[in-house]
């Protein structure tokens, strides 16, 4: 199904090359200020995301898992730019958007935009769902060949609902279908990206399912790209063409999703595998769960180094003393480890604890 825009406000072109990825991100930085006293005076941060770099290929989906607050939405809220970087870069289509002003934003908003996690808070309950659905084309002064009510209709028949839903409120509708809608909103003005904060956390397994395979058949009809933040990596295997691990703020693994799941080498990954459940005749799974000790650190105060150090069970004193390089070990697979798990032959050992000669 085609929904034509019309004859809107054109969008500026851009500079990227064409090999270039849609998204690149170089050390990304988000620091939260704990602040106290009458004075407000900055004692600490919260360090959400301590440093991280990443890119995302046209057409391409990445899936970005973890354990909760390891920073995962808020790297989703930044590359929005709904939270200002404390420091870092962030480029889309070859255009440097990191502390772009709100309407600066504006004409990168049409090929950038997000589905929120929660179905029930992320709609406004006093707006029909074609005044939900039809804000992207008011909000960017965008006329329709047949008006904004087809074009509505048009994305609520795309993303699975009835037309005739037009004017009805979000409490008359159930969770899945209410994310529908989330999505019918994102798709209004056919963006070249969306990112997905965990996209089907709040719904029921069955519906979870309706979704993913909603998105996954939009992006073949659409030719979208995602990010798509999980923490369930049963959805982010089925969704995803690479993934990006993260761990208290920093990505300590990213690979192609066969390759990773096939052969995790980070111990935090090989451990977050262990926990997903492959049943097996005799009703026993497969995996052999690893348990990791102790509780995960604050991001106040997170550990020196490897910041899993504290956790890993492979940890020795060069783990405690310096923090390792991602670095690529198979073809497009990387791992911040000194002594990862399923380490191809031949590969460079562990950084040196000495010194150099003067």
């Amino acid at each position: 199904m085609r929904i034509s825009l019309g004859n809107g406000k054109a969008k500026t072109p851009t500079e990227r090359p064409p090999d270039a990825p849609l998204l690149e991100v170089s050390g990304l930085v988000k620091h939260f200020p704990i602040r106290h006293g009458l004075m407000q005076r900055e004692i600490s941060a919260v360090r959400a995301v301590d440093g991280i770099d990443f890119t995302v290929e046209p057409g391409q989906t990445l899936g970005i898992v973890g354990e909760s607050g390891c920073g995962k939405s808020t790297t989703a809220r930044l590359v929005m730019r709904l939270d200002e970087p404390t420091a870092g870069r962030i480029t889309f289509e070859g255009h440097d958007i990191t502390h772009l002003s709100r309407g600066a934003m504006r004409s990168h908003r049409r090929d950038l935009q997000m589905v929120f996690q929660d179905p029930y808070s992320s709609l406004n309950p006093r707006h029909t769902v074609g005044r939900i659905v039809g804000a992207p084309f008011r909000l960017q002064h965008i006329k329709t060949e047949q008006g904004i009510k087809r074009a509505v209709q048009d994305l609520l028949e795309l993303c699975g609902l009835n037309p005739e839903h037009y004017n009805r409120y979000p409490h008359e509708f159930s969770g899945g279908q209410r994310q529908r809608i989330g999505v019918a909103r994102a798709l209004a003005l056919r963006p070249k990206m969306i990112v997905a904060d965990e996209p089907v956390s709040a719904l029921d397994v069955s519906i979870q399912a309706q979704i993913v395979n909603l998105l996954d058949d939009l992006q073949d009809e659409l030719g979208l790209t995602y990010v798509i933040i999980a923490h369930d990596l049963a959805v982010v295997r089925h969704v995803s063409d690479r993934v990006a691990v993260m761990y208290l703020g920093k990505i300590v693994e990213v690979g192609g999703r066969e390759s990773l799941y096939r052969t995790p080498m980070h111990p935090y990954t090989v451990a977050l595998m262990s926990a997903v459940p492959v049943p097996q005749a005799g009703g026993r799974d497969r995996n052999r769960r690893i348990l990791l000790s102790g509780d995960v650190p604050s991001p106040i105060d997170p550990p020196p180094a490897c910041r899993f150090h504290t956790r890993c069970w492979k940890a020795q004193e060069i783990c405690r003393q310096v923090e390792p390089p991602l670095r690529e070990l198979r073809s497009g697979h990387q791992v911040a480890c000194h002594f990862p798990e399923n380490e191809p032959a031949g590969t460079k050992g562990p950084v040196s604890l000495a010194k150099p000669n003067s």
